[in-house]
């Protein structure tokens, strides 16, 4: 099969999945009026009206069908146990999203759809890439991985916090794993890549653009995309293990800190929200206003706006660890750290430069 018919799979799955959403949502947000179906505005949420957030059940009808239409059609190597995992991720968001699921609930359905993909499909991270030269054992491994997977489905869920940043961020990081995948022959991961953008711009046109139907993905889409995504980076980061990396034709001998690179925004949001809340002495869980989204709309920048520039960040993240992709793991890995926590701390120098100014002027007019 030549790149041309391969290029076409690809291009034609992200436009099935476009438009199998793309039909749906209208359907779905019928549904949600006529039901009250809303995400009703409180102190926490950053709108003003009611919103239906059934727009995850879109996506998650337009990757199944797709996905199971193109591994069927056109033979390709299935995910092992992926449609049974993502079933479960389904489960849990969609209950989330319509009657309220339990903290404690809901980590546990994360933590079977992880172990069923990891512990029954053999997706496991095997290798740490020469990290102080610890090699994990299968059950370190399993357990590693299980948690890995988990982490990134809260950092998708926890930057879906404005309109298209969610889904932006899925784009571009699912995009940057898929075209690794491409040039290197493996032609099944391109196409599920392209199957979850196309569902994803499909649901950002509602999300972002629509005045009149819009709609939120709610907890079913944002964790979907970390499921999927997390699946591209333990892919993305045993295809470059020592052991079988010589057999590719473009090899990244710092996989895991290139993947940091390509999910810099969930993971150093998720590890810097975490951090500040521990050292106030909080839950690592409780909810807050802490994330960059919600800084950034602190300083003024809307919703599209939050979503351009992270993407951005985002983007260039991703070509500096790919340039730098054989710089060494542990280098490229704590240069992604150093640079995304000051980075990330940006908005709130700036908002406390602010309230400093303002401070000053206050005690100004005092004197006066």
């Amino acid at each position: 099969m030549n790149n041309y018919t391969i290029i076409l799979q690809i291009l034609s799955a992200g436009l099935l999945s476009f438009i199998l959403v793309f039909i749906s949502i209208p359907t779905i947000l019928k549904v949600s009026y006529s039901k009250n179906l809303f995400d009703v505005p409180n102190r926490r949420r950053v709108h003003k009206e009611n919103v239906p957030t059934l727009g995850g059940l879109a996506i998650f009808f337009g990757i199944i069908f797709t996905y199971l239409f193109y591994l069927d059609w056109f033979d390709h190597r299935a995910i092992p146990f992926l449609i049974p995992a993502l079933l479960i991720v389904f489960s849990i968001g969609i209950k989330d999203d319509i009657m309220v699921t339990a903290p404690i609930m809901k980590l546990l359905g994360q933590l079977l759809a992880a172990f069923i993909i990891v512990g029954f499909g053999d997706l496991r991270i095997t290798d740490f890439h020469g990290f102080f030269g610890l090699q994990p054992d299968y059950f370190v491994s399993m357990s590693f991985t299980i948690v890995f997977v988990v982490f990134i489905i809260n950092g998708f869920n926890l930057i879906d916090g404005v309109d298209g940043l969610a889904a932006v961020t899925g784009i571009i990081s699912t995009a940057a794993f898929s075209f690794w995948f491409f040039i290197n022959g493996d032609h099944a991961m391109p196409v599920l890549g392209a199957i979850l953008i196309g569902s994803l711009l499909a649901f950002l046109y509602f999300n972002v653009f629509s005045r009149t139907q819009k709609i939120f993905m709610g907890d079913t889409g944002s964790l979907l995309i970390g499921f999927i995504v997390s699946v591209f980076a333990i892919r993305f980061m045993e295809y470059n293990a020592e052991s079988v990396r010589s057999a590719l034709t473009y090899t990244m001998t710092s996989a895991p800190a290139v993947a940091l690179g390509i999910l810099i925004v969930p993971i150093i949001d998720t590890i810097r929200v975490f951090f500040f809340r521990i050292s106030k002495g909080q839950s690592p869980f409780v909810a807050d206003k802490r994330h960059i989204h919600h800084r950034m709309l602190t300083l003024g920048f809307s919703h599209i706006q939050i979503a351009i520039l992270l993407g951005s960040v985002n983007l260039i993240f991703i070509f500096l660890s790919y340039i730098l992709r054989d710089f060494g793991m542990l280098k490229l890995l704590i240069l992604n750290m150093v640079l995304g926590f000051l980075i990330f701390q940006v908005p709130s120098f700036a908002i406390g430069r602010r309230r400093k100014k303002m401070l000053r002027s206050k005690n100004r007019h005092k004197i006066v």
